[in-house]
């Protein structure tokens, strides 16, 4: 036994994959044993964001960055008011912040949203697994039970596919900007398990906001009279999201439409693309994206597991306006005609790079035209 090692407890968590492959380590948050889908996060900061970002539903995080917890947990940097992410895979955790934003410890954040997490694994071995194998289920545990009977279980597991429903508000509120220039007419945000800060991006821009749940029909939204639609990041299998791509479906041509990440995906679908499942998906804040357009390189905050068909784009009257640089996946869409814009990744970072936030600009003025379009033939 090493030195360093010889004061530590014996191992009390467990984390198994649905191959076999065990990693034994030490517990903290949650002490209820968690199943779910593992993937992993190459942020260097930025974990509570990650912790409550609603895309993570049934998920655990392996955090690649090997010390989580630095600087504890700050009330503004929320994502979401109730986390749905399922566990959280990291090499040291640090019970001893230092922040003086911090209102609390991640070990204390955890164990009230009841999100499970084991320390002292091989996260660089894990990483390297899921990046060779893909995503996969997996399950923390106790050390004590059996390693074979947990594997039973976790093979017999299904992750469910209700995630959006669960991510998504129940309740239709409405957001008022701060700013005296409010365009009167509202935008209309479909929440498929929205991230705060687009709602703080939409809001900065001075719009009123609508939010409303991911199956809101079309002509629900547009009782609103809104001066646009938005549709949000969230969780799960895009193609199980059935009466969000009806609703844009129903809404192109219509009004200006604005979508990231599932809500890019949910935009493709509706005109007649497919989206597939990566292996191991795109989570992190330095991923390269250019821009069709421009030609400039963005740096892009990004978490999902799917994308969109490239050679499905094809006779839907889409164009491809960003591709990432390291895969080439389908980053970005539109359609100038409808007034229709998406990408997948991340533009209101939160965390990650900022290169991305002239997309809501873009919305902005897009709106504005459609205004203009709109009082011209009153």
């Amino acid at each position: 036994m090493d030195k360093k090692d010889r004061f530590k407890p014996d191992h009390d968590r467990k984390l198994i994959l649905e191959d076999g492959s065990v990693y034994e380590g030490y517990g903290f948050g949650s002490e209820d044993e968690r199943f779910f889908e593992l993937v992993f996060n190459t942020s260097m900061a930025g974990y509570q964001e990650i912790l409550t970002d609603r895309s993570y539903t049934d998920q655990a995080v392996v955090m690649t960055y090997p010390v989580i917890g630095n600087y504890g947990i700050c009330d503004d940097d929320d994502e979401s008011d109730s986390p749905k992410i399922s566990g959280l895979v990291v090499r040291q955790f640090c019970d001893r912040p230092s922040n003086f934003r911090c209102a609390s410890t991640i070990d204390e954040f955890m164990k009230n949203h009841g999100i499970a997490g084991i320390s002292g694994v091989d996260t660089r071995n894990i990483t390297r697994h899921i990046r060779n194998n893909g995503s996969c289920k997996a399950v923390i545990t106790s050390a004590q039970r059996d390693t074979g009977k947990v594997l039973e279980e976790l093979r017999d597991f299904t992750p469910p596919t209700d995630q959006v429903a669960r991510a998504s508000t129940e309740k239709i509120y409405t957001i008022d900007p701060k700013g005296a220039l409010a365009n009167k007419r509202p935008v209309v945000v479909i929440d498929c398990g929205i991230k705060k800060n687009i709602l703080r991006m939409l809001s900065a821009r001075n719009f009123r906001l609508v939010v409303v749940p991911w199956n809101t029909s079309a002509d629900t939204v547009l009782e609103y009279d809104p001066c646009g639609v938005f549709i949000s990041n969230g969780p799960g299998d895009p193609s199980d999201c059935i009466p969000a791509i009806e609703t844009i479906r129903n809404l192109r041509g219509k009004i200006p439409i604005f979508g990231i990440c599932l809500g890019h995906q949910i935009i493709s679908l509706a005109y007649g693309a497919r989206t597939y499942k990566l292996k191991f998906g795109h989570r992190g804040g330095n991923h390269p994206v250019r821009n069709n357009s421009t030609g400039n390189i963005e740096i892009t905050s990004q978490n999902h597991s799917f994308a969109v068909v490239p050679e499905s784009i094809e006779g839907t009257g889409l164009d491809i306006t960003h591709v990432n640089l390291l895969d080439d996946t389908v980053e970005g869409i539109a359609c100038e005609k409808d007034m229709v814009f998406s990408v997948q990744y991340h533009p209101e970072s939160a965390p990650g790079p900022c290169d991305s936030t002239y997309l809501f600009d873009n919305f902005e003025t897009l709106i504005a035209q459609y205004d203009k379009k709109r009082s011209e033939h009153a």
